[in-house]
């Protein structure tokens, strides 16, 4: 499995192109706002955001009792989606990955492999820093 450092966002997104993807619940309406701020997080440290994937949970599977869970522990998505992002993220050439939600550290391994790039939690980039 490929090992990437995180270093301070700036660094990290100077010059990038950069991915924006989330998990968020059927019932939340604010989802593309919140990719909002973090594109303008991110682009604010340098970073070009070229896509935007979500994945919706509850939406089609699993129902209300699920929407806030996880698909994977692994990737958080499911595996179509993550398939998705990454074939997408390969052919753009995206050096950087920012998920809405936060990761651990086993999920931005698995993911950045799977991707091809440095996968991080939009946690990192919060606009007060």
């Amino acid at each position: 499995m490929r090992q990437y450092s995180v270093g301070p966002p700036t660094s990290m997104l100077a010059g990038a192109d950069v991915a924006l993807v989330g998990l968020f619940s059927g019932r939340d309406s604010e989802f593309g706002a919140k990719l909002d701020v973090l594109a303008a997080s991110v682009e604010a440290h340098g970073g070009r955001v070229v896509s935007r994937h979500v994945q919706r949970r509850g939406v089609s599977h699993g129902g209300a009792s699920k929407m806030a869970v996880p698909f994977s522990r692994q990737t958080l998505l499911s595996p179509g989606k993550a398939r998705e992002v990454a074939q997408a993220c390969r052919a753009a050439g995206v050096g950087v990955a920012v998920f809405v939600n936060p990761l651990t550290e086993r999920q931005r391994a698995v993911l950045g492999d799977m991707f091809g790039c440095l996968v991080v939690g939009g946690d990192l980039f919060t606009p007060s820093q």
